[in-house]
This record gives C-alpha cells, structure tokens and sequence, in this order.
C-alpha cells in the first residue's frame, strides 16, 4: 500500500511539473521569452517531440539575446529527435542565434546545396573544441574540403573527427557518435582514391571496423579501389561477400556492373554474359513493378505507411520490394529516423496525464506536428531510395548492354587472331596482397573475419 502511494505521489509530481507550463504560455508579456523554461520542462519529462514546436517558433520569433541555458536545451532536443526537422528551417533562422549547434546545422543545409564555401565559412571557429557537435562539424568540414579537392585540409578535418568521436554514456549517443567515426575513417580513405593513391586507400578502407554499421556500403568503394589498381581477382573477392547471407539486404546494382567488368578485363566472356544475364533476370520484371509504384504513389505519407508496414512484418509479392524495404530498415538514417518516432509515440501517455483541458490539448497539437513531419521525413527517405534505386538500374540496363557489345567485338578479334584458351582456371600465383592482408582458402562459406578478405584466383585470358 506504501509503495503505490509513493508511485502515486511521484506521478503526480510529474503532472504538477507539466501543469506549471500554463503560467508559462499565459503570461501577459514576453511568452516567447518563457520558453526555453517550457523546452526545460518537457526534456525532464523526455518529451522532446512534443518540445519542437516551441524550439522552433523560439529560433523563429524570438528577438533579443538568447537565454543562456538555449543552447543546452536545443542540442539536447536534436540529439534525441535528429536534425532533420531543424536542417528544414529557413537560412535567416538558423544563422540567427549565435549558437554552435544552430552553426553546424546552418553548415549542414548549405553543404547539401552545394554551397561548400559558404558552409566552411560558417564553421569556421565558431564551434568550440568541447561542444558536442564538434566531432560532427569536423566530419562536415572534411566533406567540404573534399568537394573542393582541398586534399590535405580534408584529411586534416577527417583525422580530428576521428580522435574526436569517442563514446558516450547516452545509448542513442554513442551510436551516432560510433557511425560518425566510421564515416570519418571512411573520409580519409576517399580523400585517398580522389588522389590516385590507390594503395593507401586500400589501407585505410582496411581501417574501418566489419561490425560497422557502414562497413558494407563501404565494399563496393574497396571494390573499385582494386580494380583501378587492375587487381580485378581483388575486386571479384570483394563482391562475393555481398553474396553472404547477412548482407542478403543490400540492393545496389553497380555490384553487378563492376563484377562484369572485371571478367571483362580479365578476358572472361563467358562469366561477365552469366553477370549480365543473371542481372537481367533478377531485376527487369521487378524494375517495372517499381517504376509503376513510384508514377502512381507520391504522398510521402503513402510511403511512410509502405515501410511501417514492412518493418511490422507485412511482406509484398515482389522479391526487390522486399528487399529494398528491408535495405532502408537496415540504414542508419533511417534507424534514428524511425527509433525517434517511436519514442515520440510514447509521449502521448504523458500528456494524457495533463489535467488542464487546453494545455493538454496543446500539447497534444504540438507533438501532431512534430510526429507528422517525422512521418513525412520518414517517407521521404524510404521514397528517395526507391527512386535511387530504379535510376541506378536504368544505368546498369544500358552499360550492361554496351559492356556486351563490347565483349562480343573482343570475341571476335580473339577467334580471328587463332588464340585458343588453355584451360587453366585458378592458381594462387595469382593472388596478389598488401601487408593488412592475409591468406585463407574458401570453402564456400562465409566467416565474419573473412567478409570483405576473399580474393579469386583467375587468370587473364587476354593474350
């Protein structure tokens, strides 16, 4: 009985601190002024979706110099619900207040508009070494100095990033503060291969983690790597791991594409037409099905309800559907998109404790909004990856195809000069390593520390 009047009593400690918010909106003079008191309020109860609104019509409509405690209050907000529904807001509002966190997402915007300029002017010194959004800013600044192939000043950027990113207490924290080390490492490796330094890129990639969440995306880059290096047995090993059951989700077409070209350098005609072949056959019908859900579905809401279904066990006729629904639920973006919601989702039962009619109806209003443009943000990346999809197909429909006229012409040109095949297929004189790799023979299985580490063994059949 004691023990359910103490949870009783802190419960309604818990109404009693949301009730006061009504003092807060009903003062006579200065309401904006109260809010990052509101925003103070609605964080100690986590309900940071629900405090949005009030941040925004903050970085909006407030004039005047900002309440000291802002800052923390806002970066807390974005680490929990993500910047995305911040990056929307207008430039005019986001260079406003001076603020590092408003800084960094002003430098975001303006980078994905390609104004690269423009967003390393707007870092420039003006985030503090110990700000949370340091280690990110530095990862924004190394993009930028990759765009404009300042090379040295990217690294730079990249390597502070790295040494920057290191854990934190905070779960959702330190997941993001993990991919944006990998990112960083991955940076540095990039920058490398912009320069031509194929060998030290090689490296590098070698440095980011298997268990990373980006690790896999990162392959097909690796893959390239060893091709320009003409290691196409390198390029061939690296593909094959996306053929392992764990990265069964992965939909992207140019694997296809790199893996026809290298049996191409290496004069293979017969296993580049099975690439070309098998590619056709997997992906042409459903690229229709695709293409005629993308002319006919535009609500963004659609698509929001299209994956929620997906990831709450709905399966469509339609094997590329399915696995591009699963590569979406598998990105990290999408993750911190959609785990965002779901905690906004559970803020409802702490504003139906709201006794005050018209303030929990306010609240009610504001977490709406902000869980609407969640869905729709949540639509939009799940819509965007679709449309990416059927793009990169189109493209790998039409090298593909000239990649055979291609092969053909050498099969001529190989049977008029009278050069006959030998037979021979693999030998591991063939195989060719740096120092960060290792020797294993494949049994046709795939083992974690292996993933990424095969290497065929072919020989070329160009004479």
């Amino acid at each position: 009985m004691l023990k359910k009047s103490i949870i009783a009593f802190l419960l309604m400690g818990q109404v009693f601190a949301l009730e006061s918010i009504w003092t807060d909106l009903t003062k006579s003079r200065n309401r904006i002024a109260r809010y990052p008191h509101i925003i103070k309020l609605l964080i100690e109860k986590e309900m940071y979706h629900t405090a949005v609104p009030y941040v925004k019509e903050y970085l909006v409509t407030y004039k005047g110099r900002t309440n000291k405690d802002f800052e923390r209050l806002f970066e807390k907000v974005v680490s929990k619900v993500g910047d995305r529904q911040f990056v929307l807001l207008p430039e005019q509002y986001l260079s406003k207040i001076d603020s590092p966190t408003l800084k960094y997402l002003l430098a975001k915007k303006l980078l994905k508009r390609r104004k690269y300029k423009e967003a390393l002017q707007t870092l420039n010194g003006t985030i503090p070494a110990g700000h949370p959004v340091k280690a990110f800013s530095l990862h924004l600044e190394g993009m930028a100095f990759t765009m404009q192939r300042g090379f040295r000043a990217a690294i730079s950027a990249f390597e502070r990033c790295v040494d920057m990113s290191t854990s934190s207490d905070d779960e959702v924290r330190a997941r993001q503060l993990q991919i944006n080390h990998d990112y960083c490492l991955a940076g540095i490796a990039r920058v490398k291969y912009e320069q031509k330094k194929l060998d030290d890129a090689e490296l590098s990639f070698i440095d980011v983690d298997k268990r990373s969440y980006i690790w896999p995306e990162l392959l097909i880059e690796e893959a390239w790597n060893s091709y320009y290096k003409g290691d196409y047995n390198r390029t061939l090993g690296k593909l094959v791991t996306y053929k392992a059951p764990v990265l069964n989700y992965i939909v992207n077409p140019e694997i296809n594409v790199l893996k026809a070209l290298s049996y191409f350098k290496l004069c293979l005609y017969d296993d580049m037409s099975k690439i070309i072949d098998d590619h056709y056959a997997e992906f042409d019908k459903s690229k229709q099905v695709i293409d005629k859900m993308i002319a006919r579905k535009h609500s963004l809401e659609w698509y929001f309800n299209f994956i929620n279904s997906f990831v709450d066990g709905k399966k469509y006729y339609d094997p590329l559907t399915n696995k591009l629904l699963r590569n979406v639920s598998k990105d990290p973006a999408f993750i911190q998109l959609f785990q965002s919601y779901k905690a906004g989702l559970r803020e409802i039962s702490n504003i139906k404790k709201v006794r005050n009619r018209r303030l929990r109806k306010i609240l009610a209003i504001n977490l709406k909004d902000s869980l609407m443009l969640q869905q729709k943000l949540i639509g939009s990346y799940t819509k965007r990856t679709f449309k990416l999809v059927s793009a990169q197909l189109e493209k790998s429909f039409i090298g593909l195809s000239y990649l055979r006229l291609e092969a053909l012409n050498a099969r001529k040109a190989k049977l008029y000069s009278g050069i006959t095949d030998t037979g021979a297929r693999g030998d591991i004189k063939y195989l060719k390593r740096n120092s960060k790799q290792y020797f294993w023979s494949f049994n046709g299985e795939f083992w974690a520390d292996e993933m990424g580490d095969y290497v065929f063994a072919l020989r070329s059949e160009c004479q």
